[in-house]
């Protein structure tokens, strides 16, 4: 594709128009309410939830892909100052409320940016994205995936959503004299909220921000802000800490549950405990029982799809919006494409996806470049590395040049948002799981 035209979650000036997967934050990330440089294509429910989060926003820009159809775009070209046109189709992502893949084709090939996904194997609603997808390929090849890689590495292993959900309902029923927080995103997780609701037959207490948007997915009955109508809260993953924790339990029995796919540990330091994320080159590691805080890590790998009991008062729970290796490899597989290119990037430990799947796709395997730093980042730091990926690779047949798709890189999730600090306040930061 022509440098120029499209640009995906990246919002910098030079695109004629521009693409939005979804509304978490690290997707939106140069996007305000006063971004006004071209036509803007989403799903359906985005432009419903966009003026949640950027409330003055010109919403004329705005222009809804209707999921599972083809949408034929004419732009021109910057080189020639032809017209040509390019087809693009949203696919379910599965991944939040409005997230899509988007499938783009033209006289520069096929490309498939999976934007943040999920398609578990038992999943009914993913099958039907696999379906629509391999209709829409109608045999041709895709030339580069842009692939969603959070959980590119064997250790992540999780059970489907459903399963990790009921294991949440289980925690909650099984300590009946407990108030109960759970750490949630300011989108996202609803599926999980549901489910403890329909399961308990209790309501549960949202912030009056996370209402609103609860009210415009049509969830109406089942949550409320009034916190004398439930013991179950779920609260912004950024207040969940074991400060928090330890204060609440002040005055009456609480528990905390953090539904995540990133393993988590607690560490001693002195005289303190944290919480934080571990990074990939920990979770090898041989564990240890921690006696103080009552805490067993798990001794072998993989074995991400446990619950885990990290404080006294703090379980955490393997549900992940994001697929898990064994799913990744099975939707490379459904796909076969030329190419593949990861959009998550870590400043501690990046896999190369071709390193694990090249062999799937007729790629050849990167050498000695499993961990390849994209670039280095101060500890902490989280922020999207928008790049411009150039390639000029033969589509396999066909002879025709694959082009240049502005896309947004972003910053790997283990060491941004699993920043250690006193109670492990997590970064307020939309989508890490």
């Amino acid at each position: 594709m022509e440098n120029g035209l499209v640009s995906v979650d990246r919002w910098s000036d030079g695109s004629q128009i521009y693409f939005l997967t979804h509304l978490h934050s690290d997707h939106t990330k140069g996007l305000s309410s006063q971004w006004s440089k071209g036509p803007l294509f989403c799903s359906r429910l985005t432009a419903k939830l966009f003026s949640l989060k950027f409330p003055d926003f010109n919403l004329s820009l705005l222009r809804v892909l209707e999921i599972g159809l083809w949408h034929s775009i004419s732009l021109i070209s910057p080189s020639s100052g032809s017209r040509k046109t390019i087809k693009v189709m949203a696919i379910d992502a599965h991944h939040c409320p409005g997230a899509v893949m988007l499938l783009f084709r033209g006289d520069f090939g096929s490309l498939l940016y999976t934007g943040d996904f999920r398609w578990e194997m038992s999943s009914e609603r993913a099958s039907k994205g696999r379906i629509a997808l391999l209709n829409a390929l109608e045999e041709n090849t895709v030339d580069i995936l842009y692939l969603d890689n959070t959980y590119c590495n064997p250790y992540y292993a999780f059970p489907s959503r459903q399963i990790a959900a009921q294991q949440i309902v289980d925690i909650v029923a099984s300590h009946p004299e407990h108030d109960i927080i759970i750490g949630i995103d300011s989108l996202g997780k609803e599926d999980l909220l549901l489910h403890i609701s329909r399961m308990l037959k209790i309501k549960i207490w949202v912030w009056p921000e996370r209402l609103q948007t609860m009210h415009l997915l049509g969830f109406n009955e089942r949550f409320t802000t009034k916190t004398n109508l439930t013991r179950v809260r779920a609260v912004p993953r950024y207040s969940f800490s074991i400060d928090t924790l330890e204060g609440l339990n002040q005055m009456r029995p609480t528990i905390g549950i953090m539904p995540s796919g990133l393993p988590w540990v607690v560490r001693p330091g002195k005289g303190d405990d944290i919480l934080s994320g571990s990074l990939l080159t920990t979770l090898y590691r041989r564990s240890k029982l921690n006696e103080n805080a009552g805490v067993l890590i798990e001794e072998q790998i993989g074995k991400a799809e446990t619950v885990k009991r990290l404080h006294k008062y703090i379980f955490s729970v393997p549900y992940s919006d994001h697929a898990c290796f064994s799913e990744i490899q099975e939707f490379i597989k459904l796909v076969r494409p030329t190419n593949i290119k990861g959009i998550v990037s870590s400043s501690s430990c990046y896999v190369e996806p071709l390193y694990y799947f090249g062999r799937l796709c007729g790629a050849k395997q990167p050498e000695n470049n499993v961990h390849h730093k994209k670039r280095r980042t101060r500890k902490g730091e989280k922020g999207a590395v928008d790049i411009n990926f150039v390639y000029s690779e033969k589509r396999r047949g066909k002879g025709t040049n694959v082009g240049i798709l502005n896309v947004s890189v972003r910053g790997g999730r283990v060491s941004a948002l699993r920043r250690v600090q006193r109670g492990a306040r997590l970064a307020g930061s939309d989508c890490p799981d």
